[in-house]
């Protein structure tokens, strides 16, 4: 029997009775069709709309054919548990129609991918990561879950200084972000690409698989630089570690393995092989200040790297609004998307940029003790004070757990 709260159906014997006062009760999840007990199961088969003209439930059951998600009133649902007696029927009440929405939106959302899969580059099926969004989204969620449990780690613990691990990582970082802006710009160049609208081509020819190749490596670095995140938690530069930093680091990984699994070619070259270029001069920035405070006074063009990538922001908005007015044949879903990201990008390295470098300081600020080497720089969502012990070393012995 299914009936709303406090109603009594006639005729309902005791266990009756007592099965729809379980249904009905708050965190119960069993009931009575029939006269029957039911238990839980996990497969959403039916929902059920209006069994009393008052009530929406959720039918959940195990069905050989799963039954059509049509709304369905009292009768046909007895009727139903009746025609499939070895099944395991569930009710859950629910509000309106908030759950069918959930579960409508998840199902569609699982087709849109399935049908998505079908005009996928099949070139890149099988490289790896590329087959299923899942590693890079367990990734993403790891990344996120250590920027929680990270400084919890450390709260307690003296800061590592890693001075080796930061100079042999930064200068790796380095070699291969000039190895992916190399590849791209020579490949390019003999594939006849154009700077300014190029469809993606599908083929295997030598340099377009050169060039998706080039455009995988650069996805895989996205993946790389969390570790920018982890050497500073490591090192308890928490302030480093920035909104800016982690949407940065956490979007570009994701949002390019969708770039590289429909597009890894045609427009999608140029942002990449200038991202890459930057990331030359920035990495290689960070790796000589690793090597020491005497390297200070060579590192006089920080301020300037923020001002590339800001400059860089505004050419990609420029070149994704060209291909857009000209009809390029290069996916519009996704040229639309690269302008609202950079967009924010724009936003939220002006408002460092200001804070930075435009900004007067306080009073406090200013009457208090320098410094050593010290001004405040970004790059790459890094907000960061150059001091000594930034720089691998501290003047204080024991202070730093050794490397």
């Amino acid at each position: 029997h299914l009936s709303t709260a406090g109603e009594q159906t006639a005729g309902e014997t005791r266990k009756e009775r007592e099965g729809r006062r379980k249904l009905d009760g708050e965190g119960k999840r069993e009931g009575v069709i029939a006269g029957t007990k039911v238990s839980p199961s996990p497969m959403v088969s039916v929902v059920a709309n209006q069994l009393d003209m008052a009530q929406t439930f959720w039918i959940l059951g195990r069905y050989s054919n799963p039954v059509s998600r049509r709304s369905r009133k009292k009768d046909s649902i007895l009727k139903m548990a009746q025609a499939v007696p070895k099944c395991h029927i569930f009710i859950i009440r629910t509000k309106g129609r908030a759950m069918e929405v959930v579960t409508h939106f998840v199902n569609d959302t699982v087709e849109f991918y399935k049908w998505g899969l079908t005009i996928a580059d099949k070139r890149v099926e099988s490289w790896p990561m590329m087959s299923s969004p899942i590693p890079t989204l367990a990734i993403s969620c790891l990344y996120l879950l250590f920027l929680w449990a990270g400084p919890r780690y450390m709260q307690d613990r003296k800061p590592y200084i890693l001075r080796k691990t930061l100079i042999v990582y930064n200068f790796s970082m380095v070699v291969l972000n000039f190895y992916i802006a190399k590849e791209l710009l020579l490949a390019s160049r003999a594939a006849g690409y154009s700077y300014l609208c190029q469809p993606v081509n599908y083929s295997s020819d030598v340099n377009e698989v050169r060039i998706a190749s080039a455009l995988w490596w650069y996805y895989i670095s996205k993946g790389v630089e969390f570790l920018d995140t982890v050497f500073f938690i490591l090192r308890k530069k928490f302030t480093q570690v920035s909104f800016l930093h982690v949407y940065h680091h956490c979007t570009m990984f994701i949002l390019w393995w969708i770039g590289i699994k429909w597009v890894p070619g045609g427009q999608s070259f140029f942002g990449a092989t200038i991202n890459s270029s930057i990331h030359v001069l920035m990495y290689g920035y960070y790796g000589l200040a690793a090597l020491g405070p005497q390297m200070q006074k060579y590192l006089w063009w920080k301020k300037y790297l923020t001002i590339i990538q800001m400059i860089q922001f505004h050419v990609t908005i420029g070149h994704a609004g060209h291909s857009l007015y000209t009809g390029c044949p290069f996916p519009a879903w996704m040229q639309w998307a690269l302008i609202g990201y950079a967009v924010t990008f724009i936003i939220l390295f002006a408002n460092f940029y200001y804070h930075a470098y435009r900004r007067k300081p306080s009073s406090a600020q200013k009457g208090a003790k320098p410094v050593a080497n010290g001004t405040s720089m970004v790059t790459n969502g890094h907000s960061k004070v150059e001091e000594v012990e930034d720089n691998g070393k501290r003047q204080k012995k024991g202070r730093a757990k050794r490397e």
